[in-house]
């Protein structure tokens, strides 16, 4: 398996491909973040006020989020990992819709995530499409 910045620097990168270091920026931000919002959630839910289905979502997306990096690095195709990326990218933006009239903390907490959930799911097809 491929380190990170292996696979970074052998990939085709478009223009405005950030320099590998943002991404331990972005995630030492995103990941505390996530969290603090995953608590909110759970807590609001263990008062009867979040829809389980939010904390079904935020499950969906750990799990999925955590498989990112071993599938991008330890798989020859890229297809996987960006079926991956959309799953979490989905899943936070129905969290953020579902969150919304429940708790405006916890979608204040993930839009740094979001926001970094399009710009890399939208890096991650791009790479993706330009190696296939």
């Amino acid at each position: 398996m491929l380190t990170y910045q292996q696979f970074y620097s052998a990939v085709n990168l478009p223009a405005w491909a950030p320099p590998s270091w943002w991404f331990g920026v972005a995630w030492s931000i995103i990941y505390p973040l996530f969290i603090a919002a995953t608590i909110v959630a759970v807590h609001l839910w263990m008062k009867k006020r979040m829809p389980s289905a939010v904390l079904w979502a935020l499950g969906i997306n750990w799990i999925a989020n955590l498989l990112f990096t071993p599938i991008e690095l330890g798989l020859k195709p890229l297809w996987p990992a960006s079926v991956d990326i959309v799953i979490v990218l989905a899943s936070l933006i129905y969290v953020v819709g579902r969150a919304w009239r429940v708790s405006k903390p916890v979608v204040w907490l993930l839009v740094p995530y979001l926001v970094w959930g399009v710009f890399a799911t939208a890096l991650q097809l791009t790479i993706a499409f330009a190696t296939h």
